[in-house]
Order: C-alpha cells, then sequence, then structure tokens
C-alpha cells in the first residue's frame, strides 16, 4: 500500500483522554474493534485546551470527533457510528440479522439520551475501584433499566460474550457502562458482571487502559472520599 492511499483511507479521531472520556472510548473503540485505520489526535479535555485543540473541527465542540478521509468532520458519536457502518457495510459494526440490527439501534439511541443518574453519580475512571459508593434509587433505577436491554440483546444472540453475539457497535457504547458498574463495584446480576468481565478483559479495552495509566493528573478528576482497591475489583476480578 503507498503512502498516498493510507493518506486517503485513513480517518482522524480526536478525543480528550483515556482513563475518564466516556465518549471518547466508545469513538475509539468503532474503529479499533472493526480494524479500520485511523490516528489519534489528543484533546485538551483537562488543561483547558479542548476549544482550541478543536478549532480546525469546528462547529465540533465536543470529544470524540472524527475526520473522514475526504476531509469532512463529523461530530456525535452516534453520528459517527452511522458513518462508519455506512461506509463498511461489511466491516460487521452492526448485526447482521435486521431484527437483531434494529434492536442493537435502539440499544445505542437508549444508552446516548438516557441514564443520566448513573452517569452524574459514576463518571468514567479507569484507575482503581471504590469501595462503599453509595447506590441512590435514582441509580438503582438505571442499573435496572440496563439489565432489561441487555438481557433483551440477549434473545438475538448466538454464542459469544457479546450483546447479540459477535461485537458490534452496542458493545462499543455499552463498555464505559461496564466501566462505572465495576469502577464503583455497583450491584448488578451475575449475567451483567459477566458481561462487564468480559468488556473490561477484551485485549482493545485493556490496551486503552494501559495508555491511559501513562497519565498522571493533579488533581485526579472526580476523587471521592472512599476507600479503593486495585482494578478490576472484588466483584469482577
Amino acid at each position: 500500500m503507498t503512502a498516498l492511499s493510507v493518506r486517503v483511507m485513513t480517518y482522524d479521531l480526536f478525543i480528550g483522554d483515556r482513563t475518564f472520556s466516556s465518549w471518547s472510548l466508545r469513538g475509539w473503540l468503532m474503529l479499533e474493534k472493526f480494524g479500520l485505520p485511523y490516528r489519534t489526535h489528543m484533546v485538551g479535555l483537562y488543561t483547558g485546551r479542548m476549544a482550541e485543540d478543536l478549532a480546525d473541527m469546528a462547529p465540533a465542540r465536543l470529544v470524540p470527533v472524527l475526520r473522514l478521509p475526504d476531509g469532512t468532520v463529523v461530530g456525535e458519536s452516534a453520528a459517527m457510528a452511522e458513518t462508519l457502518a455506512e461506509r463498511h457495510p461489511d466491516a460487521g459494526l452492526w448485526p447482521a440479522d435486521p431484527a437483531a440490527r434494529a434492536t442493537a439501534r435502539w440499544l445505542v439511541a437508549e444508552m446516548a439520551s438516557g441514564f443520566a443518574a448513573l452517569r452524574g453519580a459514576c463518571p468514567m475512571q479507569l484507575i482503581d475501584v471504590k469501595v462503599g459508593f453509595d447506590v441512590s434509587e435514582a441509580v438503582a433505577r438505571d442499573l435496572a433499566r440496563i439489565e432489561v436491554l441487555w438481557a433483551h440483546a440477549q434473545r438475538f444472540a448466538s454464542g459469544g460474550p457479546w450483546l447479540f453475539g459477535a461485537y458490534s457497535l452496542a458493545d462499543a457504547f455499552y463498555a464505559p457502562v461496564c466501566a462505572r458498574i465495576v469502577g464503583y463495584d455497583l450491584p448488578v446480576s451475575e449475567a451483567a458482571r459477566d458481561y462487564c468481565r468480559a468488556t473490561i478483559r477484551d485485549d482493545a479495552f485493556q490496551a486503552w487502559r494501559d495508555e491511559g495509566a501513562q497519565v498522571s493528573y493533579d488533581p485526579v478528576p472526580y476523587a471521592m472520599d472512599l476507600d479503593t482497591v486495585p482494578w478490576p475489583g472484588t466483584r469482577f476480578a
């Protein structure tokens, strides 16, 4: 492959952080897990440089942001997902079965717009596991709804550890949810724990976390006055 063809085919992905940016993780998994060529560009999410670093990506203002090989800028993870699936119909980003595909889109849409209590109370962090986190009624309701959706997806699965059998965009979108469940040792069913284990043990997820661990923070974002145990913690070891 020539240098020109690599340049033409390669996507540019702009992310904010690996340890704390849940949406950046989703964007990266869309490319990494399906073997799509990309370059990663870091944006100063916690340094106050995000607007400056994304100036050339206007009107995008949040991470992740995807720049297509022709220079088109795509913001918002759901739009990125659909764009990549459209451009790579044989890569398997969505399930092949029409009913499973429609359901996967439903799960992704609900994830993108829902679970505000879980997101607000449990920011994604991949450093350690918080012990003794107080689960509010609102967070418990979000967890219960997530389990309903995950169980519904299993109706379409035909083996394998993922929501619809083979890895799909639904798994990319719910990976940070798994990280929250693990990172705060949240109470979920054994089936949900198995899915979270599969997610955090996946090679791509581990590579993402390992690279994020090379960055230190002072102060640490989202610090809480709770005891900690090493990742992945008691329920998920």
